[in-house]
């Protein structure tokens, strides 16, 4: 991976972990607090026949962790476009 500066270096891995904060976030959201602190409350609601906190402690967080890989794989191939780091 050859850049074209040290600025566009900078700048790409600091979008880079920017990205992997938010996407960090949102699985640290969904498995701990929908499937550990907030399960009473999301309980009292069913989903597909099964109470929803229970949902998300056993299947919603790992279905929303594929989908955020398949998020962070998509935004890293356009932003290593953007600065010109691409793989042929």
């Amino acid at each position: 991976m050859a850049f074209k500066n040290e600025s566009d270096a900078k700048a790409y891995w600091k979008e880079n972990l920017g990205l992997m904060l938010k996407l960090l976030v949102v699985w640290f959201i969904v498995s701990y607090g929908f499937g550990i602190l907030l399960v009473d409350v999301l309980n009292e609601i069913t989903f597909f026949g099964f109470k929803l906190g229970f949902w998300f402690a056993q299947q919603g967080s790992i279905i929303t962790f594929i989908v955020l890989i398949f998020i962070y794989v998509r935004s890293m191939a356009k932003l290593d476009n953007k600065y010109e780091v691409h793989e042929d």
